[in-house]
């Protein structure tokens, strides 16, 4: 069981990103997701989360240009970041194992390694 985030990179503030999450081993289209993210210096915040009925949550801060998403078929998570801001520098990661839409890390059994995204 495995989960292995990509998308991430250098942008350009005003740019925008989206991060992928992809599961080996397993299926997603039953699972409950997350995306957090770790500024250098700073605690995992959650920022995202989205279950198998496709119900969302956002951390405040990120409504309106944080989109979280799955495609079952592809079996694969999303983030799609617009808007990007250079405090949105960060490891992005993606969890799974939530009951219902979470942005508290405690509610996640398994996480992926994460993909760094960097804005400036």
């Amino acid at each position: 069981v495995q989960l292995v985030e990509s998308g991430g990179g250098s942008a350009q503030p005003g740019g925008s990103l989206r991060l992928t999450c992809v599961a080996s081993q397993w299926s997603l289209s039953n699972q409950c997701m997350g995306w957090f993210r770790q500024a250098p210096g700073k605690e995992r915040e959650g920022i995202a989360s989205i279950n198998d009925d496709g119900d969302t949550m956002y951390e405040d801060s990120v409504k309106g240009r944080f989109t979280v998403s799955k495609d079952n078929g592809m079996n694969s998570l999303y983030l799609h970041i617009g808007s990007l801001k250079p405090e949105d520098t960060a490891m992005y990661y993606c969890a799974s194992g939530c009951w219902s839409p979470a942005i508290l890390a405690g509610a996640y059994t398994i996480w992926g390694q994460g993909t760094q995204v960097t804005v400036s």
